[in-house]
């Protein structure tokens, strides 16, 4: 999942939600079991308070001042945290019984500490005991009528909450651990199988795009379905206005060419006439801005097309057995090398033309050995651009920065004993530009030029 993918950010909101939703589900859980703790104690409290109102509402009447059994050791042992506590409420009187674990001590009244009685006439809550001990105390006043007023107290020790509810707290926390690592594992996977579709119409682009693949092909869901059909329609709607485009290209050149063919015939027919040789001139001049921005009009048509791609060795490879046999009176020696990889993103015409002039030109200049190397590799280091490479070198004279700075330039011929007619390296240069790519001229390692056409691999 990369920075600002749709993958993250569905992770990141799904996993903040699990949080969330666990961390109220568990406060709230904590909240319940430590209630249900405090009620279940309070009842066991309870139950020794009716023990000793019962005891206080019999009294022996021998007069023994033995204390009740209430079953329970805890109410021996000394500062054990479990205590009792009868006191007489009566204006005047102060008789005091207490358990035999309260020692000298004495329990505080949860009535001086404001807190009310409920329906059955009890009070529950929290205090601080002897030795600074946490207690739970359950106090309830009783008016026997003339045998007078008593104040009940039973409290325990309120630390068997705390580690009760700490155990369960333990094991909550344990739990939903667990459950938490599941749920963001199952929605790790939950977002991987939801976006698949996403990302197989990102595999289907780029076999478009690389030239495998025409329309996006498959069945979608009803969520993506239309982008898919909307993507095949832009395609089809892009082949059709290409198309389109290359017919008005083809009917424009002939209705330009055929009016030029006549003004020249009519200018031929005259011999000598001054005014014939410069409509011969001017319609040389014409036709060759036409023949140009033609070519530019037909080349931009041709890259909004989208999937052309060329593998780039065998178009190589042929053209220098081709220009091997145009040139085998001078026994000039092409040599190809690397590149079987190599693929060109733009119609094989195009790759045909820029390297046959770069080609041609070598063997030209050549003394006897032309090499062509082709090259895949990154546009710069750090980028995952592709280029194709492809360095055409000569064992000529070469030429030098000057001469290399003019030879770009259209119809601008370095030597008039060479055949051509100037326009083999500006159509390179313009046809590179066309496609993002770029054409640089230095010395090669064989003491002649070096041509080193850079175009968009595919």
């Amino acid at each position: 999942m990369r920075a600002n993918s749709l993958a993250l950010r569905l992770f990141v909101s799904a996993t903040a939600w699990t949080v969330v939703i666990l961390l109220i589900t568990g406060v709230v859980l904590s909240s319940l079991y430590r209630e249900a703790v405090e009620r279940a104690f309070d009842r066991r409290l309870g139950v020794y308070l009716r023990t000793l109102v019962a005891d206080v509402a019999s009294p022996d009447e021998t007069g023994d001042k033995t204390p009740p059994a209430l079953g329970e050791p805890l109410f021996e042992l000394p500062l054990s945290g479990w205590y009792w506590q009868v006191t007489r409420a009566d204006a005047g009187r102060s008789d005091v019984r207490a358990s035999r674990s309260l020692w000298d001590g004495g329990l505080p009244r949860l009535q001086d500490l404001g807190i009310a009685a409920g329906p059955d006439g009890s009070r529950q809550g929290y205090a601080t005991g002897p030795e600074d001990q946490r207690l739970r105390l359950v106090e309830r006043n009783i008016d026997l009528g003339d045998e007078g007023q008593f104040l009940v107290v039973v409290a325990g020790d309120a630390a068997e909450i705390k580690d009760e509810t700490r155990s369960f707290d333990q094991a909550l926390m344990l739990t939903f651990a667990i459950l938490a690592a599941v749920l963001l594992v199952t929605t790790m996977f939950q977002v991987r199988f939801g976006l698949a579709p996403l990302k197989r119409i990102t595999g289907s682009l780029a076999a478009i795009r690389s030239g495998t693949a025409e329309r996006l092909a498959g069945k979608f869901p009803e969520e993506i379905a239309p982008l898919a059909r909307e993507t095949n329609a832009l395609i089809d709607a892009n082949k059709e206005i290409v198309e389109r485009a290359r017919t008005h290209v083809g009917n424009l050149a002939h209705a330009l060419k055929t009016p030029l063919s006549v003004m020249v015939n009519e200018a031929n027919a005259r011999g000598g006439d001054p005014l014939a040789l410069k409509v011969l001139e001017q319609a040389a001049i014409m036709r060759d801005q036409v023949t140009r921005h033609l070519e530019r009009a037909r080349l931009a048509a041709r890259l909004t097309v989208i999937g052309t791609v060329t593998d780039v060795t065998p178009v190589v490879t042929a053209l220098a057995r081709t220009m091997e046999k145009i040139h085998r009176d001078r026994d000039i020696v092409i040599e190809v090398r690397g590149g079987e990889a190599a693929r060109f993103r733009g119609e094989r015409a195009d790759l045909e033309e820029m390297v046959g002039n770069l080609v041609d030109n070598a063997c030209k200049w050549a003394t006897s050995r032309v090499t062509i190397e082709v090259l895949r590799e990154r546009r710069e280091a750090m980028s995952e651009d592709q280029v194709v490479r492809i360095i055409v070198d000569d064992d000529g004279r070469g030429l030098s920065a000057s001469e290399r700075e003019q030879a770009g330039r259209r119809g601008r011929r370095l030597d008039e004993t060479k055949p051509g007619s100037g326009l083999g390296l500006s159509i390179v240069v313009e046809l590179a530009g066309l496609y993002g790519g770029d054409l640089k001229l230095g010395t090669a390692p064989l003491g002649g030029l070096r041509a080193e056409l850079v175009l968009p691999a595919g």
